[in-house]
């Protein structure tokens, strides 16, 4: 098939036009009718908005615009690609979520006797949509696009640059919207940071062991059978003793962590384990990219 035409590019490509989709949702549903924040220069936009109401959709465009073609010329044609599909995408969606508020196809969610409930759904929706963006590769432009731009120029950390902007953003926004706003936005931002790092390392989660054992061979041999599970013994030396010793390595399912616990007591109640978290297992008995 085709590269352009890969699934590979197909699954990116509705990641992309999802995520951006959700995102503007929960600018629109849950941020602009509440007056809460955002970071990036979304968060320009949503300020603009309350401070002059000026459309986001239109706002947000016209700043990344500049910052894209700059993008465009530090970073290449190859690296800008899907930041600026997300950033037309967002505007675009943006936009048709406004002209839905305005019909009154949409009509937002506000709340003024329960406010975290706001908070944490603004929080998950971003996240979500975020999340997604990411995963395809993409970006919704902006401040990323500078952090990037400073840390190839400068050798800055991405991620100071981006919350340095984001804080100046926020305190900016305390000159429109009342301080309890700016506070409950924080929290939302949490939220939203922890789902997009669960979508980006992936919703199945797996633990690593890391065995040191009397009888690693046959431990080895009792776990492929057992569980059928891949097992892999690596030489390792004592740090105290000098001795030689095999260590056992093998990732399970969370489901079957009790099992090889069970298992490895059998082999040797002295056992010394370390159970370590994955994410986003691929390979064989897990999740196929």
């Amino acid at each position: 098939m085709n590269e352009a035409f890969s699934w590979s590019n197909i699954r990116s490509w509705s990641l992309l036009v999802a995520g951006t989709a959700i995102y503007a949702f929960g600018l629109q549903y849950f941020i602009i009718p509440n007056m809460l924040m955002e970071g990036g220069v979304t968060g320009v936009a949503v300020l603009l908005n309350y401070a002059l109401n000026l459309p986001v959709s239109l706002t947000s465009l016209l700043i990344n615009l500049p910052l894209f073609f700059l993008g465009w010329r530090q970073l290449g044609k190859h690296a800008m690609i899907y930041t600026f599909a997300g950033t037309l995408l967002l505007s675009l969606f943006l936009w048709i979520t406004e002209v839905l508020v305005a019909h009154g196809w949409l009509i937002p969610f506000i709340s003024t006797q329960d406010f975290i409930l706001v908070v944490l759904y603004a929080g998950v929706t971003l996240g979500v949509g975020l999340g997604l963006v990411f995963r395809a590769g993409g970006t919704t432009g902006g401040v990323d696009i500078i952090a990037r731009i400073l840390h190839r120029l400068k050798g800055w950390s991405m991620g100071q640059i981006i919350l340095s902007l984001d804080v100046l953003i926020l305190c900016v926004s305390l000159l429109f919207i009342p301080k309890e706003k700016v506070l409950y936005t924080l929290v939302s931002v949490f939220i939203a940071s922890r789902i997009i790092d669960f979508i980006q390392e992936g919703a199945y989660s797996a633990k690593a062991f890391t065995i040191l054992c009397h009888t690693p061979e046959k431990l080895a041999k009792d776990i492929t059978l057992e569980l059928e599970r891949g097992v892999t013994l690596m030489p390792a030396t004592g740090g105290y003793s000098g001795e030689s010793k095999m260590i056992v390595y093998c990732v399970v399912s969370r489901f079957e962590i009790r099992k090889l616990k069970s298992l490895i007591r059998l082999h040797d109640r002295q056992a010394f384990i370390v159970i370590s978290d994955v994410h986003d297992v691929l390979g064989e008995g897990f999740r196929e990219e």
